[in-house]
C-alpha cells in the first residue's frame, strides 16, 4: 500500500512528487508512467522557455504561478547545476495597429508585478539587431532551459527519497474505495491512499476512469516548428515574440534560442487527429471521433474559423509560414529554415466552446486531478506541485505524518 500514487511522468507529475516529500517526508510515493521514458510528451517537446507570466489574467493561477515559478525554477537550476540562461525576451509590435495592443499588454505586465520596460526602435535594435519593430516590451526575467533535464533531476531526487517510479505502466482502471484506491495497470495492480492525476493529454480520460465528470475535454493542438540553419542563427540573439492576436488564443509564431544554441521558429497551432500525434499523418480513430462528436469543439471552430484556416495553411505551406516569420525578421528566406520539432498542447475545452484559460484542479474523494495544465505549466511546475499537495485534506495524512515525525525525533533525540 502506497500513501500516494501519481499518474503521469511529465514535469507536473514529477514536481508533485517533490512537493509530496516536502510535506510528507516519510510517505511512500509511487509514480506511474505509460511510456518507457519520462517527459516524453508536452514536457519534452516544448520550447524550453522560462516564462514570466506577462500574458495571463492578473490574479489567475497562470499569472501567479508563472511569476513565482520562474523564480523557483531558476533557483532549482542554480542549486542543481542545470544549464539555463535568464536571457530576456522582447514582445514586438510591427505595425501601428499593434501599438495599442502592446500598451494593453504592458499594463497587464505591470498588474502582474513584473519589472518590464517599454522600448522603441533604437533600444530594440540594440537587443535584437535584425528585428523589424516600432516598439516592444522588454521582459528581462524570461529565460531558457531544457525541461527534460529538469525532469530527470526531479526523478533522481524522488528516487533518493525512496519514491518508486514505474515506467511502461499504463493505468487501465481506477477504483476508489472507502479506505484505499485500487489502480489496475497493464503490468500490475497497485493500492494507494490517494491518487494524483497529472497525465496531461490523457488527464480528462483518467479523471473519467476514476469516476469524475469534469465538464471539459482535452483538445490536442499540434504545434509545428522550423529551425534556422546554423549559418543564420546570428539573426536571433535570444527570444522574440509578436504581440498576441486578441482574436486567437495562441501566442503566434516566434523565435526561441534553445539552451543548446539552436533557434526554433514557430509554432503554428493546428488540430491534431491524435492526442499524441506529432506528424501530420498521425491519426487515431478514437481521438478523432471524440473531438468531432464534441459540441464544444464546433462552437470553438465557428468562433475561430478564419484564424484556424490560416494556421492550417501555414502547416502545409512553408512559404506562408516563412512569411509570418518575416513580419518579425524580414531578412529570413525560405532556404534559411528547415523542418524542426513538433509538440502537442493539451488544451481543455468546455461544453460551451470556451477554452479553460487557467490551470484547473479537481479534488475527488481520494483523488486529485490536474485537468488543464498547458503552457506555462513547465515554468510553473514547482508551484503547481505545491498547490496540488496543499489540497490534500489534512485529516487524511497530516496526523499520521506528525506521529511518524515525532517517533523519529524521539528515536534520534
Amino acid at each position: 500500500m502506497y500513501d500516494f500514487a501519481i499518474i503521469g511522468g511529465g514535469i507536473v507529475g514529477l514536481s508533485t512528487g517533490l512537493a509530496l516529500y516536502d510535506r510528507f517526508p516519510n510517505a511512500k510515493v509511487l509514480l506511474l508512467e505509460k511510456e518507457d521514458q519520462l517527459a516524453q510528451h508536452q514536457t519534452g517537446r516544448n520550447s524550453g522557455v522560462i516564462h514570466s507570466g506577462i500574458y495571463y489574467k492578473p490574479g489567475s493561477f497562470k499569472a501567479r504561478f508563472a511569476r513565482e515559478g520562474s523564480r523557483s525554477m531558476t533557483e532549482f537550476c542554480q542549486i542543481h547545476n542545470i544549464d539555463h540562461d535568464i536571457c530576456g525576451k522582447v514582445i514586438v509590435a510591427t505595425t501601428k495597429e499593434e501599438l495599442l495592443l502592446l500598451d494593453n499588454l504592458y499594463e497587464r505586465g505591470l498588474q502582474n508585478e513584473l519589472a518590464i520596460k517599454k522600448i522603441y526602435q533604437e533600444e530594440l535594435k540594440e537587443i535584437e539587431p535584425h528585428v523589424n519593430g516600432l516598439a516592444a516590451i522588454h521582459v528581462p526575467m524570461a529565460g531558457i532551459v531544457n525541461y527534460k533535464q529538469v525532469s530527470e533531476k526531479f526523478a533522481e531526487i524522488i528516487r533518493e527519497k525512496g519514491g518508486v517510479i514505474q515506467l511502461g505502466t499504463k493505468v487501465e482502471k481506477i477504483t476508489e474505495n472507502s479506505d484505499e484506491v485500487i489502480i489496475e495497470t497493464n503490468k500490475d495492480i497497485y493500492k494507494a491512499k490517494l491518487i494524483i492525476n497529472c497525465s496531461g493529454l490523457q488527464s480528462d480520460r483518467m479523471a473519467k476512469i476514476a469516476g469524475y465528470k469534469t465538464d471539459m475535454k482535452i483538445i490536442p493542438f499540434r504545434g509545428e516548428y522550423y529551425k534556422l540553419k546554423p549559418e543564420k542563427r546570428y539573426l536571433v540573439k535570444n527570444l522574440i515574440y509578436p504581440v498576441p492576436n486578441p482574436n486567437f488564443p495562441f501566442l503566434g509564431v516566434h523565435f526561441t534560442r534553445m539552451i543548446d544554441g539552436e533557434i526554433d521558429a514557430g509554432p503554428n497551432a493546428v488540430l491534431s487527429f491524435k492526442r499524441e500525434g506529432y506528424r501530420k499523418k498521425d491519426f487515431n480513430a478514437k481521438d478523432f471521433f471524440e473531438v468531432m462528436g464534441y459540441s464544444g469543439f464546433w462552437k470553438l471552430a465557428r468562433k475561430y474559423m478564419g484564424e484556424g484556416l490560416e494556421e492550417m495553411s501555414r502547416s502545409f505551406s512553408k512559404a506562408r509560414f516563412v512569411a509570418s516569420l518575416q513580419e518579425l525578421i524580414p531578412e529570413i528566406e525560405e532556404d534559411d529554415v528547415v523542418p524542426g520539432p513538433t509538440g502537442v498542447r493539451a488544451q481543455a475545452l468546455k461544453n460551451d466552446g470556451s477554452l479553460v484559460d487557467d490551470f484547473h484542479i479537481v479534488v475527488g474523494k481520494k483523488s486529485i486531478h490536474v485537468c488543464n495544465a498547458p503552457s506555462p505549466a513547465a515554468t510553473a511546475s514547482i508551484e503547481i506541485g505545491k498547490e496540488v499537495v496543499k489540497r490534500i485534506p489534512d485529516h487524511l495524512f497530516e496526523k499520521n505524518s506528525k506521529i511518524i515525525n515525532n517517533l523519529l525525533e524521539e528515536k534520534h533525540g
